[in-house]
């Protein structure tokens, strides 16, 4: 299997997709998102699932919620196997287009201070650094909080 990230298959997914998005959030974290909770989100106004397939295999997913303006990055995961291949980058990408075609005219985020990958890609991505929430997360870590304008 190769990956092309220029080229991976994107589609939306609504509630219906949301077994398959716990699959894939689960294969991507520790303590991965429940089938109901995705589903709860995914019921919400404003939110939307942005999923990348390679040769019809589900790879990874962003979850987005624009309101007012603004969208919230709730989470971005990539399969183990299609990491550091430019999938990240595509999806965070397909995301913004997303959230700015629902009016955003910023997307913000909140990622561990444990996750540097991630940071490195936001990062890499324009996203600037706008604070952090002191032991946020269940293992102690802390929140760093990132934005970015879009548009």
């Amino acid at each position: 299997m190769s990956l092309e990230p220029a080229n991976p298959a994107v589609s939306l997914l609504g509630l219906e997709g949301a077994g398959l998005l716990a699959a894939l959030h689960a294969a991507s974290f520790e303590r991965g998102w429940s089938e109901a909770d995705i589903r709860d989100l995914l019921a919400s106004p404003g939110v939307r699932a942005v999923v990348m397939s390679e040769e019809g295999e589900p790879a990874g997913f962003a979850l987005i919620r624009a309101i007012a303006g603004e969208a919230e990055l709730l989470t971005l995961c990539v399969r183990p196997q299609f990491r550091r291949t430019g999938l990240g980058e595509a999806l965070l990408q397909s995301a913004e287009t997303t959230a700015a075609a629902q009016g955003a005219q910023r997307l913000f985020l909140e990622v561990s201070a444990a996750n540097e990958a991630a940071i490195g890609l936001y990062s890499r991505a324009g996203y600037r650094t706008s604070g952090r929430r002191k032991g946020y997360y269940r293992d102690g870590s802390d929140a760093v909080l990132m934005d970015k304008p879009l548009g």
